[in-house]
């Protein structure tokens, strides 16, 4: 039977992941190797050179038309070092494996983050790479299996499964890119009302009212992304990104999507202040890309998602935001945002929201197999009518040896949703979470790993009475695909 070339690629990518999960290192060599048996062997992929004057997408294409012998292998086994990331977009950086452009842009994928946002260049791409045709695919995956413990009398405990599993494809199409994205949660399985999380608020689980110290689950579909990028010259392009779901044009890279963040297993409560758009049900951006720097700009829904988790809401582009990027060095990421949301919050439909985003991400490699990376972000809602609030966030994590992790996040968020009254009072409020993970297997495309945090707040005296001296703890098993 003869499958179309991207057919075939999503047929191998579901075998590829059974197999990492499955199967040990050489089962898995063998069983694809009887697969790959009686197929044309692969062009030689040159590697484009980003660290010069600038590149053409045409170099992406790593196989003749006529070819569909497939290649896999781990970005993760190739992750800058501090030696590579002194010239990170030259071909020593990956070695001889198949390497992926930007969907958006002529520059290394590492730097793409969640929807069109950018990170710092020396971030590890990590994933499993195949080649179909014309067709180079990726996908990534991370699941926490978590037991959450939150103190005090407004606390709560939960075991819950949450993460992402992520696959993208993309080919040449006329003097552009052309480009599919993919991301599905298994979030709407913990139940409509999310987890237990001291002082988080936003969205709702019921329609009727707001959930407070939780965290929503994000919807099952949480990207069905297209792309397409056209060069203008050899280091600058437009762009234009559509999403049902997506991510527009508005904060910093989500935080299950950045590497400060990603290995954390509780949402920031600063969510909504930063990132919470990262899931809209109708998004359309255009872009252009001039070497170092991004502008861009969205129409989006803004209203946001509603209680029901496995649907695909209708779209609408009734708001509207635009963002900045820039990547002055490659260790370095900064961006800044303004958005106008239509009736953010279905529990009140005649508010409106203005938001106001600043980010800095800096990703240092150090070492043999080490990697620090730190975000601080800014985040200012403007309630039409209501308040003006603010929230902070500092969060970092290093990796040692790729089997070492330690992170910290500190918050500091101005909150109207914690105490049901009339008129909302506000109050500032603090929490500083540390944590780690100590992967103890690896098969090659995954490895398992076992962690943990706690976490304390510092709370106003008026909110004493309600929350006490709360301590939060959660522990928790993960399996990330790479």
């Amino acid at each position: 039977m003869h499958m179309r070339p991207f057919a075939r690629g999503l047929v191998a990518g579901a075998l590829g992941l059974g197999l990492s999960l499955f199967a040990s290192p050489g089962q898995s060599q063998g069983i694809l190797k009887e697969l790959e048996q009686g197929q044309s062997g692969h062009a030689a992929h040159e590697q484009p050179d980003h660290g010069q004057p600038g590149h053409d997408h045409s170099k992406m294409v790593m196989t003749e038309k006529k070819t569909t012998k497939k290649k896999k292998t781990s970005h993760a086994e190739h992750a800058p070092t501090a030696a590579d990331t002194k010239a990170p977009h030259e071909g020593a950086a990956h070695g001889s494996h198949i390497g992926m452009i930007g969907f958006l842009g002529p520059y290394p994928m590492a730097r793409e983050a969640s929807g069109t946002s950018w990170q710092p260049d020396t971030t590890p791409h990590t994933g499993v790479h195949a080649a179909y045709g014309e067709w180079q695919t990726m996908y990534h995956a991370l699941f926490n299996f978590t037991y959450d413990n939150q103190g005090g009398p407004r606390g709560g405990n939960k075991t819950f499964a949450s993460g992402m599993f992520m696959g993208m494809a993309q080919r040449q199409l006329g003097d552009g890119t052309f480009g599919l994205k993919a991301m599905l949660s298994p979030d709407p399985f913990m139940g409509p009302s999310g987890y237990p999380l001291l002082l988080a608020s936003g969205e709702t689980a019921d329609g009727r009212s707001h959930l407070v110290d939780r965290q929503h689950p994000h919807d099952l579909f949480m990207e069905l992304a297209a792309t397409y990028s056209y060069n203008i010259t050899k280091n600058s392009n437009v762009f234009l990104y559509a999403g049902l779901p997506g991510e527009p044009a508005l904060g910093p890279p989500a935080f299950m999507h950045r590497l400060s963040g990603m290995d954390i297993p509780e949402a920031p409560i600063t969510h909504h202040w930063l990132d919470s758009t990262h899931i809209t049900f109708g998004v359309v951006t255009a872009g252009i890309v001039l070497n170092t720097v991004k502008l861009e700009a969205s129409a989006f829904k803004g209203r946001e998602p509603d209680q029901y988790r496995y649907d695909i809401e209708a779209p609408k582009l009734d708001s509207f935001s635009g963002r900045i990027s820039w990547n002055p060095i490659q260790e370095l990421s900064m961006q800044v945002s303004y958005g106008r949301l239509h009736s953010p919050e279905g529990l009140e439909p005649d508010r409106n929201e203005d938001r106001f985003t600043m980010s800095a991400t800096y990703t240092q490699p150090f070492g043999d197999d080490n990697i620090w990376s730190t975000t601080a972000a800014w985040g200012r809602k403007m309630q039409k009518p209501g308040n003006t609030l603010d929230g902070y966030i500092l969060e970092t994590a290093a990796i040692f040896k790729k089997t070492y992790t330690v992170f910290a996040r500190a918050e500091r968020v101005q909150e109207n949703e914690l105490v049901d009254a009339t008129p909302s009072p506000i109050y500032t409020v603090n929490k500083v979470s540390v944590g780690g993970i100590y992967d103890f297997y690896r098969n090659g495309r995954s490895k398992f790993g076992i962690g943990g945090l706690v976490s304390a707040y510092g709370l106003p005296g008026d909110l004493k009475p309600l929350y006490g001296n709360p301590t939060s703890a959660m522990a928790f098993l993960r399996l990330k695909i790479e």
